[in-house]
């Protein structure tokens, strides 16, 4: 009787792992607890903003500087084009790397000026530059406490009129709500302000202002802050 053929079982072939789909990094904006409390405090519900259509007007606005790359574009939500003509404390709602200066405006009280206002000049920090500039218990007390102090403050980044980043390069300076002069220097989509601030995303056209981007605190307070924000001691 003939033995039976044993055949070797063929080895398993491992299955190949399909290589991870690229992950892109997700920006890092600075999150402060003061935002949400600023906002009960002035007894303001932040509502999301009425929704902003993606239509571009006749002349798409040009926005420049290095952070535009990463703020919102072509039919984002936020977009320069669906900015135009929004006012201007609905169009700072919009741009997710003004979280506190958009809590700070509504805070002082500031953000019916900014809607009524004819003609302005936004000069607004970046949520890292404040974090730079204040510790959070510096900025906690600006946003609940201090808000005089906290409208001095935002009144040295409001300029009279709506200008442009060139507007602002050909006068070689503007002069702040607050009465500070400053310097304005530059060219190529950018723009140094008072020697020590710079513009990352100049020229969003809102209804009657001009927002610039900026990564510097100005005026005279003292900085207590840091790279990562933290609390004083």
């Amino acid at each position: 009787m003939d033995q039976p053929v044993i055949r070797p079982r063929p080895r398993s072939v491992p299955r190949r792992r399909r290589p991870d789909r690229r992950r892109f990094p997700r920006r890092r904006l600075t999150a402060l607890a003061a935002v949400a409390v600023s906002l009960v405090l002035t007894g303001c519900t932040r509502s999301k903003p009425a929704a902003v259509g993606g239509t571009a007007a006749a002349a798409t606005p040009v926005v420049s500087g290095p952070l535009c790359d990463l703020l919102p574009s072509g039919n984002d939500p936020g977009n320069p084009a669906s900015l135009a003509g929004q006012p201007a404390e609905v169009a700072l709602q919009w741009l997710p790397v003004l979280t506190t200066f958009d809590a700070a405006v509504r805070a002082s009280g500031l953000a019916a000026d900014l809607h009524a206002g004819s003609g302005l000049t936004i000069l607004a920090p970046t949520d890292d530059a404040f974090a730079a500039k204040f510790s959070e218990d510096n900025l906690d007390q600006l946003l609940l406490v201090q808000q005089d102090t906290l409208r001095d403050l935002l009144r040295e980044h409001l300029v009279a009129g709506s200008l442009s980043l060139s507007d602002m390069v050909a006068a070689g300076g503007v002069t702040t709500l607050a009465g500070t002069r400053i310097t304005v220097a530059g060219g190529g989509g950018t723009a140094r302000l008072a020697g020590q601030a710079d513009t990352v995303c100049a020229d969003y056209q809102v209804a009657g202002a001009r927002i610039h981007i900026i990564n510097r605190v100005l005026g005279k307070l003292p900085t207590t802050g840091g790279e990562d924000g933290h609390r004083a001691h």
